[in-house]
Protein backbone atom coordinates (compact mmCIF):
# COMPACT_ATOMS: atom_id res chain seq x y z
CA UNK A 1 0.00 0.00 0.00
CA UNK A 2 1.45 3.74 -1.05
CA UNK A 3 1.90 5.83 1.50
CA UNK A 4 3.65 8.61 -0.32
CA UNK A 5 3.50 8.82 -4.30
CA UNK A 6 5.30 11.68 -6.07
CA UNK A 7 4.83 12.30 -9.87
CA UNK A 8 7.29 15.14 -11.57
CA UNK A 9 7.98 16.81 -8.57
CA UNK A 10 10.16 20.19 -8.84
CA UNK A 11 11.43 23.12 -6.89
CA UNK A 12 12.95 25.80 -8.65
CA UNK A 13 14.03 29.04 -6.86
CA UNK A 14 14.64 32.24 -8.52
CA UNK A 15 18.19 34.27 -7.41
CA UNK A 16 18.03 37.41 -9.10
CA UNK A 17 17.94 36.66 -13.13
CA UNK A 18 18.42 32.48 -12.64
CA UNK A 19 16.73 30.04 -11.74
CA UNK A 20 18.11 27.37 -9.31
CA UNK A 21 17.01 23.71 -10.06
CA UNK A 22 16.79 22.29 -6.35
CA UNK A 23 14.81 19.07 -7.29
CA UNK A 24 13.59 17.90 -10.86
CA UNK A 25 11.26 16.11 -12.01
CA UNK A 26 10.99 13.73 -9.13
CA UNK A 27 8.73 10.46 -8.87
CA UNK A 28 8.86 7.85 -6.58
CA UNK A 29 6.82 5.48 -4.21
CA UNK A 30 7.15 4.68 -0.88
CA UNK A 31 5.02 2.08 0.53
CA UNK A 32 3.62 1.39 4.06
CA UNK A 33 6.10 0.03 6.14
CA UNK A 34 8.78 0.44 4.21
CA UNK A 35 12.48 2.29 5.65
CA UNK A 36 14.02 4.14 3.19
CA UNK A 37 17.13 6.24 3.33
CA UNK A 38 16.94 9.42 1.08
CA UNK A 39 20.93 9.89 0.54
CA UNK A 40 23.53 12.39 -1.02
CA UNK A 41 26.26 14.87 -0.70
CA UNK A 42 25.00 18.90 0.21
CA UNK A 43 23.50 21.22 -2.17
CA UNK A 44 21.89 17.51 -4.03
CA UNK A 45 18.29 18.52 -2.85
CA UNK A 46 17.80 15.75 -0.31
CA UNK A 47 16.66 18.05 2.09
CA UNK A 48 14.68 20.03 -0.19
CA UNK A 49 13.01 16.69 -0.77
CA UNK A 50 12.84 16.14 2.64
CA UNK A 51 10.86 19.41 3.21
CA UNK A 52 8.32 18.79 0.51
CA UNK A 53 7.46 15.27 1.94
CA UNK A 54 7.01 16.66 5.50
CA UNK A 55 4.58 19.37 3.78
CA UNK A 56 7.37 22.13 4.99
CA UNK A 57 7.38 23.31 1.76
CA UNK A 58 5.54 23.29 -1.63
CA UNK A 59 6.45 21.98 -4.70
CA UNK A 60 6.93 23.99 -7.88
CA UNK A 61 6.09 22.06 -10.24
CA UNK A 62 4.05 18.11 -9.94
CA UNK A 63 1.98 16.55 -7.36
CA UNK A 64 2.57 14.80 -4.28
CA UNK A 65 -0.39 12.20 -2.49
CA UNK A 66 0.23 11.85 1.07
CA UNK A 67 -1.96 8.19 2.33
CA UNK A 68 -4.24 8.92 -1.06
CA UNK A 69 -4.94 12.32 -0.84
CA UNK A 70 -3.15 15.27 -2.57
CA UNK A 71 -1.46 17.70 -0.77
CA UNK A 72 -1.39 20.35 -3.35
CA UNK A 73 -5.43 20.94 -2.27
CA UNK A 74 -5.11 20.99 1.64
CA UNK A 75 -5.65 24.23 3.20
CA UNK A 76 -3.37 25.58 6.15
CA UNK A 77 -5.17 23.85 8.66
CA UNK A 78 -5.33 20.47 6.74
CA UNK A 79 -1.41 20.82 6.62
CA UNK A 80 -0.87 21.88 9.83
CA UNK A 81 -2.86 19.06 11.10
CA UNK A 82 -0.71 16.45 9.01
CA UNK A 83 2.28 18.23 10.42
CA UNK A 84 1.22 17.33 13.90
CA UNK A 85 -0.52 14.08 13.41
CA UNK A 86 0.53 12.21 10.22
CA UNK A 87 4.49 12.83 10.47
CA UNK A 88 6.90 12.50 13.17
CA UNK A 89 9.43 14.78 12.51
CA UNK A 90 13.36 14.10 14.15
CA UNK A 91 15.98 16.94 13.64
CA UNK A 92 20.04 17.02 13.58
CA UNK A 93 19.84 19.73 16.59
CA UNK A 94 16.99 17.90 18.84
CA UNK A 95 14.77 20.99 19.10
CA UNK A 96 14.22 20.39 22.74
CA UNK A 97 12.71 22.85 25.37
CA UNK A 98 16.00 23.37 27.94
CA UNK A 99 14.01 24.37 30.75
CA UNK A 100 11.28 21.46 30.38
CA UNK A 101 11.65 17.91 31.31
CA UNK A 102 11.56 15.17 28.85
CA UNK A 103 8.41 14.15 29.40
CA UNK A 104 7.15 17.48 28.70
CA UNK A 105 8.91 17.76 26.02
CA UNK A 106 7.48 14.78 24.60
CA UNK A 107 3.97 16.40 25.47
CA UNK A 108 4.58 19.28 22.95
CA UNK A 109 2.61 17.71 19.87
CA UNK A 110 -0.15 16.57 22.24
CA UNK A 111 -0.58 20.25 24.05
CA UNK A 112 -0.97 21.48 20.33
CA UNK A 113 -3.69 19.56 19.09
CA UNK A 114 -5.84 19.69 22.35
CA UNK A 115 -5.14 15.80 24.13
CA UNK A 116 -6.23 16.16 27.75
CA UNK A 117 -3.72 16.21 30.45
CA UNK A 118 -3.50 12.61 31.55
CA UNK A 119 -3.80 10.76 28.59
CA UNK A 120 -0.72 13.33 27.32
CA UNK A 121 1.25 12.20 30.18
CA UNK A 122 0.35 8.48 29.63
CA UNK A 123 1.10 8.69 25.71
CA UNK A 124 4.26 10.79 26.35
CA UNK A 125 5.25 7.89 29.25
CA UNK A 126 4.74 5.04 26.69
CA UNK A 127 6.89 7.06 23.90
CA UNK A 128 9.82 7.57 26.23
CA UNK A 129 9.53 3.68 27.26
CA UNK A 130 9.95 2.76 23.70
CA UNK A 131 13.07 4.13 22.64
CA UNK A 132 14.25 3.21 26.39
CA UNK A 133 14.41 6.34 28.15
CA UNK A 134 11.50 5.89 31.01
CA UNK A 135 13.87 5.77 33.92
CA UNK A 136 14.60 10.08 33.06
CA UNK A 137 11.27 11.19 31.50
CA UNK A 138 11.82 14.10 34.58
CA UNK A 139 15.48 14.91 33.97
CA UNK A 140 15.63 18.35 31.67
CA UNK A 141 17.53 18.23 28.25
CA UNK A 142 21.12 19.48 30.39
CA UNK A 143 20.81 16.24 32.57
CA UNK A 144 20.82 14.39 29.44
CA UNK A 145 23.70 13.34 27.14
CA UNK A 146 23.76 13.90 23.03
CA UNK A 147 21.69 10.49 22.35
CA UNK A 148 19.76 10.62 25.27
CA UNK A 149 18.38 14.09 23.66
CA UNK A 150 17.89 12.52 20.68
CA UNK A 151 15.88 9.76 22.34
CA UNK A 152 13.53 12.70 23.79
CA UNK A 153 13.36 13.97 20.32
CA UNK A 154 12.54 10.53 18.57
CA UNK A 155 9.80 9.55 21.48
CA UNK A 156 8.37 13.23 20.69
CA UNK A 157 7.91 12.48 17.17
CA UNK A 158 6.12 8.96 17.84
CA UNK A 159 4.07 10.75 20.74
CA UNK A 160 1.19 11.03 18.34
CA UNK A 161 1.30 7.29 16.26
CA UNK A 162 2.33 9.02 13.23
CA UNK A 163 2.08 7.61 9.56
CA UNK A 164 5.69 8.52 8.87
CA UNK A 165 8.79 8.92 10.94
CA UNK A 166 10.80 11.57 9.09
CA UNK A 167 14.62 11.74 10.41
CA UNK A 168 16.76 14.97 8.88
CA UNK A 169 20.48 13.69 9.72
CA UNK A 170 19.53 12.31 12.79
CA UNK A 171 23.25 11.37 14.13
CA UNK A 172 24.95 14.78 12.70
CA UNK A 173 25.88 16.19 16.22
CA UNK A 174 26.42 12.29 17.80
CA UNK A 175 29.65 10.48 18.19
CA UNK A 176 30.24 7.27 15.94
CA UNK A 177 28.87 4.77 18.98
CA UNK A 178 25.57 7.06 19.68
CA UNK A 179 24.98 6.98 16.34
CA UNK A 180 25.07 3.43 16.22
CA UNK A 181 22.62 2.95 19.46
CA UNK A 182 20.02 5.56 17.88
CA UNK A 183 20.27 3.82 14.52
CA UNK A 184 20.01 0.44 16.23
CA UNK A 185 16.74 1.91 17.71
CA UNK A 186 15.42 2.89 14.03
CA UNK A 187 15.67 -0.49 13.70
CA UNK A 188 13.74 -1.63 16.04
CA UNK A 189 11.08 1.05 15.73
CA UNK A 190 10.87 -0.24 11.91
CA UNK A 191 10.46 -4.41 13.57
CA UNK A 192 7.49 -2.59 14.99
CA UNK A 193 5.55 -1.61 12.47
CA UNK A 194 6.86 2.07 11.85
CA UNK A 195 7.16 3.41 8.55
CA UNK A 196 10.54 5.63 8.54
CA UNK A 197 12.28 7.78 6.34
CA UNK A 198 16.01 8.86 7.36
CA UNK A 199 17.90 11.93 5.41
CA UNK A 200 21.46 11.77 5.42
CA UNK A 201 24.78 12.14 3.60
CA UNK A 202 26.33 9.15 5.29
CA UNK A 203 26.68 5.61 3.62
CA UNK A 204 26.70 3.71 7.25
CA UNK A 205 23.63 5.27 8.31
CA UNK A 206 22.00 4.63 5.09
CA UNK A 207 22.84 1.16 5.26
CA UNK A 208 20.43 0.40 8.02
CA UNK A 209 17.34 1.10 5.85
CA UNK A 210 16.00 -1.77 3.59
CA UNK A 211 16.05 0.90 0.37
CA UNK A 212 18.34 3.71 -0.44
CA UNK A 213 16.81 6.68 -2.81
CA UNK A 214 20.44 8.41 -3.58
CA UNK A 215 19.73 11.93 -5.07
CA UNK A 216 22.12 13.81 -6.74
CA UNK A 217 21.55 17.37 -8.82
CA UNK A 218 17.76 17.16 -7.85
CA UNK A 219 17.29 14.01 -9.58
CA UNK A 220 16.87 10.25 -8.06
CA UNK A 221 20.25 9.24 -9.63
CA UNK A 222 19.75 5.32 -7.77
CA UNK A 223 16.70 3.30 -6.31
CA UNK A 224 18.81 0.63 -4.56
CA UNK A 225 17.61 -2.30 -2.34
CA UNK A 226 19.68 -3.25 0.84
CA UNK A 227 20.14 -6.88 1.13
CA UNK A 228 20.14 -8.56 4.80
CA UNK A 229 23.41 -9.68 4.60
CA UNK A 230 24.15 -5.89 3.97
CA UNK A 231 22.28 -4.23 6.93
CA UNK A 232 23.85 -7.12 9.15
CA UNK A 233 27.09 -6.07 8.44
CA UNK A 234 26.67 -2.60 9.97
CA UNK A 235 24.28 -3.51 12.86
Amino acid sequence: MSMIETDNLWKTYTMGVEKVYALRSVSMTINKGEYVAIMGPSGSGKSTLMNLIGCLDTPTQGEYWLNDKRVRQMNDNELANIRNREIGFVFQTFNLLPRASALHNVELPLIYNGTPRTERERLAEIALEKVELADRMNHKPSELSGGQRQRVALARALVNNPSILLADEPTGNLDSKTSEEIMKLFVSLHRLGNTIITVTHEASIARHAHRVLSILDGRIARDDYISESERNGVQ
